[in-house]
């Protein structure tokens, strides 16, 4: 059970690591790089001597390329834009590879265009030749961001807890049935052999234990449950082994101590009855001596 919590512990935790990472990657651009972007919109403007037009809000064309727009015409120098745009995005995390255009508003014509790449070699061409004044707007292109994909992480995983599952339950499986068979041994002891009470007042009689004041035999971890009138009579024969007991010391101690008259035939059926109790162990005898008692042999 605690094999099953555990692999269900990390499959949510892996869950949630992939769903905080996945939803990072899908994120729209911040706050911050919209307003460096307006800012270089509004720097272009300055540098044209406009302070007073609007830079229109900054629209994202995909996931990679925003695009400035501006309220009225401007002319600019491309050695100045470039200037301003790496200026500005040296206060971002964009600094690197980069593309810039600046487009005709009606035609939507490029009219000039430049890349910056460490990889390949940054590309400027028309440099130091002033753009005349009319509708551009600039567009700024990103490379795409290498993301590890996490999802595929999530879906190595899945065969991984699964295999782990698998293995777990067939370990179960094999270990379950020789707990049985160690369990089932266990009870077919227990069952044979019984403890024997630990009481001070027992006698041995041949193979068996006598427990005179609970009343019983043992014999083997098996134990015999005596009348009162088969302890008593048990407890006077076992004092007196190999010794004559009269019939009438019987009838008093049993019962007439209790104010019961019985006759001789009272004893010999209760003799009988005790000959039974011990037929387990033949060493073990109650003998009748005539016109006397009894004697127990063992």
């Amino acid at each position: 059970m605690k094999q099953y919590s555990l692999f269900a512990v990390l499959s949510v935790s892996m869950i949630v690591f992939v769903m905080a990472f996945a939803k990072k990657e899908t994120e729209q651009p911040d706050k911050h790089l919209e307003i460096v972007l307006r800012n270089i919109g509004h720097q272009v403007l300055l540098h044209s001597k406009d302070s007073t037009s609007r830079v229109l809000p900054v629209k994202t064309v995909n996931e990679k390329t925003f695009r400035i727009s501006f309220e009225n015409s401007f002319g600019f120098t491309p050695d100045t834009l470039m200037n301003l745009v790496h200026q500005q995005l040296a206060k971002t995390d964009r600094l690197g590879d980069y593309t810039v255009s600046v487009n005709e508003c009606s035609q939507n014509q490029t009219i000039f265009a430049y890349e910056v790449n460490r990889a390949r070699g940054d590309l400027k061409p028309c440099r130091g030749r002033k753009q005349k004044t009319g509708c551009y707007v600039i567009e700024i292109s990103f490379p795409a961001k290498k993301s590890f994909n996490y999802g595929w992480l999530l879906l190595a995983f899945i065969p991984v807890a699964f295999a782990g599952l698998y293995f777990a339950r067939r370990r179960n499986r094999i270990s379950a049935p020789q707990e049985l068979i160690e369990e089932k041994v266990d009870e077919s002891l227990s069952s044979k052999v019984e403890p024997v009470p630990v009481i001070a007042d027992c006698k041995k009689l041949g193979n068996f234990v006598f427990f005179e004041s609970k009343g019983v035999l043992s014999l083997n971890g098996e134990t015999i449950e005596l009348s009162v009138k088969e302890a008593k009579a048990l407890s006077i024969l076992a004092s007196n082994q190999n010794e004559v007991v009269g019939r009438d010391l019987l009838m008093k101690e049993i019962w007439e101590d209790d104010g019961i008259f019985v006759i001789t035939r009272n004893v010999d059926v209760l003799i009988s009855k005790l000959r039974k109790r011990l037929s387990a162990d033949p060493s073990v005898k109650i003998a009748n001596v005539h016109g006397k008692g009894y004697k127990m042999i063992a």
